[in-house]
């Protein structure tokens, strides 16, 4: 029925070669592009189309174009193929991805028992980790493949990497239409892989991780999921035999990520992840582990082990210990518990007590778990890692101890960089940083209240149009506070504000000095501050203004002095005419009674 599509080229551009088959999704092709000289290989894919009805079509297209961007957004990573383009075309929907060149996981997978096949357990490790890191980034776009499974998932001819293909499937996680996967829909190569919740709507992030487990059990048992038996009782997968070439930490945690309820199963990637380095330090599995820098593969030796144990603990995030005591002791332990009861594999002697010895040392009695792990018989397998767990414990709470006492210390000096970058630095003891964590906490409460109080305090003298006191207000405001956000932006428009007014400043002080007022000129001068362009500017015309205010103070003293000496002048002038007058009036008088007395 697709022969017909052979041959024939979309958008001018990808001619169709090959016929891959049908899925979910729709028919998949692989095509050539001609605009190239070299016609490399691309996959294109056909979304099924169920009916012409107009209203059908604008929600496919809908839901077409939603699903294309998140296709582009996972074309990000390495180890999925590169969108290359989507388009329509006779009302028919096309993706066109990179061509990945290699082979299938299927090839790689034993069939039924060949024990020369059988993965062994440091390959299945190295295996789960490099996928689940691509789980990890997919997850994190807010998808599901939905459709994970030996075929899906390719080894690159090129460098050798696993890519993670077909993401026809996928949905949101918070995807609550149409999600539902009967029987009849799915294609028989994925049954067996995928999770019981799928097939009633209710699919979830650990649905992929089910699937992932899957693939696992088939690499060290040889045989696939549906050759697997099921307990009547308790629906769990019965895979583990005598035989089975497994450590009992790495049963249970394959036993925890195929659990049927997938409330009971482990939630995420990133938590599968975290056990999963956790156990290759611990048992000291020559495997790489994904998510570090240039760390080197795991090898026998107490000094080495306790370098890696320095660098686990210095790049675990704070009460990470919480989640791997809470997960890998009880999970685990219960795993090895039921697995156990399910398949009468009796649990190594000492395992129990190593593992309440870690319980009890986590929560913080540090000499009971010393005890627990000295009571493990000398002819125990464990016995050598439990006499090095003690050194490494002792250690490591004298470090924790000692790294809380900073974090107090600098609590108290309210220190709150050192405070959270110390806190960082306790040792992966649940107790430790339990405590540690409540001084953090009270931490950024004082923070916060801080950051609050300067950014109302910088508010309020910007109000005032005091911009230099605001500055400074924002300038103490804790980067680790949420204030800082906002103080960020504040600080640059406060800058602004602070730059016109000091502008305006400089410009009334021309003014004023332009009609004589010095005085006035030099009050605008001082009004503009040290730390803004302007105030280079201020400061060259305050001593110019300056100099010539005293010169017109100066001038003002003289013409003041000049105009008394005037008025002085005036009197004595004054004075003498009036003198000579009543010196005239005199004669005059005398004249007039000598002419009487002749």
């Amino acid at each position: 029925m697709t022969n017909h599509m052979i041959g024939k080229v979309l958008q001018a551009r990808y001619q169709i070669v090959q016929s891959l088959g049908a899925g979910v999704f729709g028919q998949t092709y692989i095509a050539v592009d001609i605009d190239y000289p070299e016609n490399p290989k691309c996959v294109v894919k056909q979304l099924k189309v169920n009916s012409s009805q107009p209203s059908y079509l604008d929600t496919l297209r809908l839901r077409f174009l939603t699903e294309t961007e998140t296709l582009k957004r996972l074309g990000c990573h390495n180890q999925i193929p590169e969108l290359i383009a989507c388009f329509e075309e006779h009302e028919r929907f096309y993706l066109v991805q990179e061509f990945i060149e290699g082979h299938s996981l299927t090839a790689e997978l034993p069939i039924k028992t060949h024990w020369e096949a059988i993965w062994s357990e440091s390959a299945v490790v190295e295996f789960l980790q490099d996928v689940l890191e691509i789980l990890e980034f997919v997850h994190s776009q807010g998808v599901i493949h939905c459709d994970v499974k030996p075929e899906n998932i390719v080894r690159r001819a090129s460098d050798g990497k696993l890519v993670l293909i077909d993401f026809g499937s996928i949905q949101a996680i918070d995807f609550g239409i149409d999600v539902e996967s009967p029987i009849y829909r799915v294609p028989v190569t994925s049954l067996g892989y995928i999770p019981p919740e799928q097939f009633i709507g209710q699919t979830r992030p650990n649905s992929d991780i089910y699937a992932l487990g899957m693939i696992a059990i088939q690499a060290l048992t040889g045989l696939s999921p549906l050759q697997l038996q099921v307990d009547s009782y308790t629906n769990e997968i019965i895979w583990r035999f005598e035989n089975t070439p497994v450590s009992d930490y790495l049963a249970a945690i394959l036993s925890q990520m195929i659990r049927y309820d997938y409330q009971e199963r482990l939630q995420s990637a990133t938590q599968v992840l975290h056990i999963l380095k956790q156990m290759v330090w611990e048992t000291q599995l020559p495997v790489k582990i994904i998510g570090t820098q240039d760390r080197p593969s795991l090898k026998a030796g107490d000094e080495h082990k306790k370098n890696l144990a320095k660098n686990h603990a210095s790049s675990s995030p704070p009460l990470l210990t919480g989640m791997r005591v809470g997960l890998l002791t009880n999970s685990v332990l219960m795993g090895l518990g039921a697995y156990s009861l399910m398949n009468h594999v009796q649990v190594p002697v000492g395992t129990e007590a190593l593992y309440k010895a870690t319980e009890e040392y986590q929560t913080g009695d540090l000499q009971e778990a010393i005890a627990l792990a000295k009571s493990i018989p000398a002819q125990s397998n464990i016995y050598p890692e439990a006499q090095a767990t003690i050194d490494e414990w002792q250690q490591d709470w004298k470090l924790a101890a000692q790294t809380y006492q900073l974090v107090e210390k600098a609590f108290q000096e309210k220190k709150w960089a050192d405070v959270f970058r110390l806190s960082a630095q306790v040792p992966d003891i649940l107790y430790w940083q339990t405590k540690t964590e409540k001084i953090v906490d009270q931490a950024r409460s004082n923070i916060e209240g801080q950051g609050q109080e300067l950014l109302t305090q910088a508010f309020n003298k910007a109000a005032d149009k005091d911009f230099s006191r605001a500055l400074e207000h924002l300038r103490k405001v804790p980067v680790e506070s949420s204030a800082s956000t906002i103080a960020q932006e504040k600080l640059v428009e406060y800058k602004d504000k602070q730059y016109i007014r000091a502008t305006y400043f400089l410009q009334k002080a021309y003014n004023q000095a332009f009609v004589g007022n010095f005085d006035s000129a030099i009050k605008f001068l001082h009004e503009i501050p040290e730390n803004t362009p302007a105030y280079s500017q201020a400061q060259v015309k305050l001593a110019e203004y300056t100099e010539k205010q005293q010169q017109s103070q100066g001038q003002n003293v003289a013409l003041s002095k000049a105009i008394s000496a005037s008025k002085k002048n005036n009197l004595q002038i004054r004075h003498t005419l009036t003198s000579h007058v009543e010196s005239l009036n005199a004669v005059d008088d005398l004249q007039e009674v000598n002419i009487q007395s002749h």
